[in-house]
């Protein structure tokens, strides 16, 4: 089985964001986390990641169980809008966070305007409370924005905070960490 550990930052539309992207890719790469040329060690499309490198065990939670050897073990960074759910049992459950109430159903029903980027903010039905998708309360962790970074079988492994941290302070946004099995 194929799993995704994917950071998204908690903003619909990242300013500059393939810039962003390249930045963080160099930082990843500087690091040796990930390789600095693509190869095929991604998953879906034309297959081209970043592979995973030696210094990815410095910041994984359980180093034994990151993806070497694997033929899917690399990062793959999406600059475009696309929405990051969990593919199993995703309960699509939210709530506002003025007015704590289950929102669920109208919100992914608003996806149809957030992802041709007709907006970015969805507004409460109950209370009236507007804010980025983002900003509203998810029972799992889930994102929608035009960056998303990808990180094929390192689910095992996991990322220890610090770096969880410092990838955030890079990117400037807080992030959600999607778990996806396929």
């Amino acid at each position: 089985m194929t799993t995704q550990l994917i950071l998204v930052p908690q903003i619909s539309s990242v300013p500059a964001h393939e810039q962003k992207a390249q930045a963080l890719l160099r930082w990843l790469v500087k690091r040796q986390i990930v390789e600095g040329l693509p190869s095929t060690c991604g998953h879906g499309g034309n297959g081209m990641a970043y592979a995973i490198a030696p210094g990815a065990r410095q910041i994984a939670e359980d180093p034994p169980r990151l993806p070497y050897g694997q033929p899917l073990n690399g990062l793959q960074i999406v600059t475009r809008r696309c929405i990051y759910t969990p593919t199993r049992d995703f309960l699509e459950e939210a709530g506002c966070p003025h007015c704590r109430q289950e929102v669920g159903a109208p919100l992914f029903d608003s996806l149809e305007a957030w992802w041709p980027g007709e907006t970015d903010n969805f507004t409460c039905p109950l209370c009236g409370h507007e804010d980025d998708i983002n900003g509203f309360l998810f029972l799992q962790p889930c994102g929608f924005s035009n960056l998303g970074f990808i990180f094929n079988n390192w689910d095992a492994a996991g990322f220890d905070g610090a770096f969880l941290d410092a990838f955030a302070e890079r990117l400037g946004y807080p992030l959600a960490v999607v778990q996806v099995h396929l």
